[in-house]
């Protein structure tokens, strides 16, 4: 849904307005973060988690009714030959913005074919592809781990590597002699405090990463905030006060939220229109796949080391920041490609 939702946005706005207007979308990804946040504080203590699902299901239900109403690409239209409802919908926009449409037809070439799976394992593709993959796995690893882990971390009552007060042994087994530690107990008002303030570190950094994105291009812009969430995982492992761990989750949210802008926009610029949504949609299979496997890190491995699990976040952060300073193309202020 997300990556449709920016191949439309992206294929409507003009070049120079791409880098601005993309990332302002992530401010609607804050409220329903934060609101999410604050609908468990009330939900969670009184009527339980199975009712905070069955609320937060609703604006989805609503979203699937609201899509008729939103206008299909005026370019998807022209690649397949639909130039009719090209124009209706370009009418619309002009008519929306007090304009009229330029003198002219519209001249396309229509594609045959549209969307194959080999097209992005071409010659002319084949490396971009690899490493696009490889940075969305390990952007959805990273952010997905950093959200677990503050959630772990705040029940643990881990400040300055010290153990849980609250530390209860579960016995299992009909023997009783299988013991594992369980951390889980309810979150305290102040937690849910701490996850609104690490959640608002998410639009911190837009202003700067508008302008890195817009100035020093998608591909430094991108390896620079990549290295940097690499640095504020070890950093989670240095002794520190509450203040302390709030504040490198607040940055930590602020990175992997930049890191996500960025890729979602260079995605969407690097592909021609026959095979943006595909790039779009296997790359989004890619992110899913990274945030299955975070959870086992985030809270199996780092019930067993902190600083291991730490580690792994960072280094597959590096990798990733590797990738995108290698990136073979280079988006900024590249028109959109109609064919390939």
């Amino acid at each position: 849904m997300a990556a449709g939702r920016l191949i439309i946005k992206t294929e409507f706005l003009p070049t120079k307005y791409r880098g601005y207007m993309l990332p302002l979308s992530q401010v609607f990804w804050l409220a329903g973060s934060l609101l999410i946040i604050g609908l468990a504080s009330v939900v969670i203590p009184t009527i339980g988690w199975r009712w905070l699902i069955r609320i937060a299901s609703i604006p989805g239900i609503i979203l699937i009714m609201a899509f008729k109403f939103i206008p299909e690409s005026a370019r998807f239209n022209v690649s397949t030959g639909n130039i009719q409802a090209a124009l209706a919908t370009l009418n619309h926009i002009a008519r929306m913005n007090h304009s009229v449409m330029p003198e002219g037809k519209l001249v396309e070439p229509v594609l045959e074919k549209r969307g194959r799976f080999a097209d992005l394992l071409d010659a002319k593709y084949l490396r971009t592809t690899l490493q696009i993959w490889v940075i969305w796995l390990g952007i959805s690893f990273a952010y997905y781990g950093v959200i677990l882990a503050s959630a772990e971390l705040l029940e643990r009552d881990l400040v300055c590597g010290s153990k849980a007060d609250s530390e209860v042994v579960v016995t299992g087994g009909d023997s009783g002699e299988s013991q594992s530690p369980c951390y889980c107990h309810m979150f305290a008002p102040s937690d849910y405090r701490t996850m609104i303030i690490s959640t608002i570190g998410e639009i911190a950094l837009n202003p700067l990463n508008i302008l890195g994105i817009n100035f020093l291009g998608r591909r430094l812009s991108l390896s620079i905030t990549m290295g940097c969430t690499a640095l504020f995982f070890l950093l989670l492992n240095i002794c520190t006060s509450s203040a302390g761990l709030i504040g490198f989750l607040f940055m930590l949210r602020a990175l992997v939220a930049a890191n996500f802008n960025t890729i979602y926009i260079y995605t969407a610029e690097v592909y021609p229109t026959a095979m943006r949504a595909l790039g779009m949609g296997t790359s989004g299979s890619l992110c899913c796949i990274g945030a299955v496997v975070a959870p086992f890190i985030s809270q199996v491995l780092m019930s067993a080391s902190i600083l291991g699990a730490l580690c792994l976040f960072s280094s597959v952060c590096v990798v990733c920041a590797i990738s995108a300073f290698t990136l073979p193309i280079e988006t900024k202020g590249r028109a959109l490609q109609q064919v390939k």
